[in-house]
């Protein structure tokens, strides 16, 4: 058995979440999983906001050196960004919300790559 298990990697896997969810299911740690789960997603948050922070900081002197348009447009997409994923993990999302939060997100992202590459172009 040891020797079908190792050659069946993902089987093995889907016995091991069977294994978790039979624990949970027989020990009535449902209220516990759902405090970690909301532990897990702030820390989530925590991690995305600490990245963009991280990649602010070793960017902020070429960006405050952009005109005042640009450096206008590249802040307010991060913070519209930020906002919408604090909302996100605040209220969540489904259905029109959650194409909604999607749709921003894509703007935001599209606006500061936009102007990322316009104050990059040389030439």
């Amino acid at each position: 058995m040891r020797n079908y298990l190792s050659e069946h990697p993902t089987l093995r896997g889907f016995l091991i979440i069977a294994a978790i969810a039979v624990v949970i299911v027989a020990l009535s740690l449902e209220p516990t999983l759902a405090a970690l789960f909301l532990l897990v997603q702030i820390a989530f948050f925590l991690a995305i906001a600490f990245f963009i922070y991280r990649v602010w900081r070793e960017r902020r002197a070429d960006i405050a050196l952009w005109p005042r348009r640009a450096y206008t447009a590249f802040y307010g997409g991060a913070i519209l960004a930020v906002a919408a994923l604090a909302v996100y993990f605040w209220r969540g999302a489904s259905g029109l919300d959650a194409v909604a939060f999607l749709l921003i997100l894509a703007v935001c992202a599209f606006s500061m790559w936009r102007v990322w590459r316009d104050q990059h172009t040389y030439g």
